[in-house]
């Protein structure tokens, strides 16, 4: 009897010890699976996170040439540019992640909102592509595939299903791609009118760009504004009234958020003002402007420089530590202004 009751208890406590066993096994393996999803996904948001390089607006011309068949004309080179740029969003290392909800890309925030400032230059060129750009004066028709594209780029940027995002913009895409081909076929009605007071009218938008991005990434310190809402027009009026003085500050949290959106806004406006430096050359050479063109270009590009830390840093204005809103502030302040300086030439040089 004592024998039986031996043997027993060392069965039960020889099936605990493998059951602690199994389940050690179990967790350790679950744990391995776990770490290497973990590690997969931490590679992917870093190379996903890896901005596009910058391209050459008259290659990317040329090769849309080629590829189509088709001669290099005026407005080619702009248009080819914007349908890479927006290509690009879809088509990059991840794809256009603005509107995924599934691991890894839901957990990313940088590199969405550096597409939604490449997406905002885009919808810009592609409204006064419509309006300006390809009619010769204000009771001209509109062309009929920019009537498409011009709202397709404006559909929801974070639409995931029902239609996902990615339809709308490839739908816009294609309408931009028939107005390209339309451009150098003489029996078709598409044309691109490099005047000045198109020149201006597209600058003029990305002016206003340029100084919210820079009044924006100015706040990340906080500072009181004074308000010049109705400066220079004693007779003017507005909706309600505001306090003379506002203090403006960015939240700690969309810090990084604003950065990036300047970032990608940039990038992009880089590539259409290298493709207006082509396509409008002989309107920048009568009014001697083509130099200033090519500085602000210049200013721009040096806010695409590599990023030496993992975190955007908001030290303060003086302090020991970098403002990287701020140092992006400086360059977009500086292009903002020689924009204004070139619009007023090509209107009145």
């Amino acid at each position: 009897m004592a024998d039986s009751l031996f043997l027993n208890a060392i069965r039960q406590q020889t099936a605990a010890l493998w059951a602690r066993i199994r389940q050690s096994r179990l967790s350790l393996f679950l744990s391995l699976v776990l770490a290497m999803l973990l590690g997969i996904f931490l590679v992917l948001m870093i190379w996903w996170s890896m901005p596009p390089a910058a391209f050459s607006p008259t290659d990317i011309a040329h090769q849309q040439a080629e590829r189509q068949a088709q001669d290099i004309v005026t407005g080619s080179i702009s248009t080819a540019t914007v349908i890479h740029l927006a290509e690009t969003l879809l088509e990059k290392p991840g794809g256009y992640l603005s509107n995924d909800v599934m691991p890894p890309s839901v957990w990313m925030d940088n590199m969405p909102n550096w597409e939604f400032g490449v997406l905002v230059q885009v919808r810009d060129y592609t409204r006064a592509l419509r309006n300006d750009l390809s009619r010769s004066q204000s009771q001209s028709a509109e062309d009929k595939d920019l009537v498409i594209a011009e709202p397709q780029f404006n559909f929801d940027s974070e639409s995931w299903l029902f239609p996902p995002t990615e339809v709308e913009y490839r739908e816009a895409i294609d309408a931009l791609k028939r107005y390209h081909a339309r451009l150098s076929d003489p029996q078709a009605s598409a044309q691109f009118y490099a005047r000045a007071d198109n020149l201006v009218a597209w600058l003029a938008i990305a002016e206003k760009r340029l100084g919210s991005l820079s009044q924006r990434l100015s706040a990340s310190v906080g500072q009181v504004r004074i308000n010049t809402d109705l400066a220079g027009d004693p007779a003017a009026h507005q909706s309600t009234a505001n306090a003379s003085q506002q203090i403006t500050k960015t939240p700690w949290t969309e810090l990084d958020d604003n950065f990036f959106e300047a970032r990608g806004s940039v990038w992009a406006l880089i590539h259409l003002l290298k493709a207006a430096d082509s396509d409008f050359a002989d309107v920048l050479a009568k009014k001697n402007a083509r130099v200033s063109l090519q500085q602000i270009i210049r200013e721009l590009e040096a806010t695409q420089k590599t990023l030496w830390t993992p975190i955007i840093l908001n030290g303060s204005g003086f302090g020991m530590f970098a403002n990287h809103s701020l140092v992006m502030a400086s360059y977009i302040s500086r292009a903002n202004a020689a924009m204004i300086d070139l619009r007023r030439l090509l209107e009145q040089g």
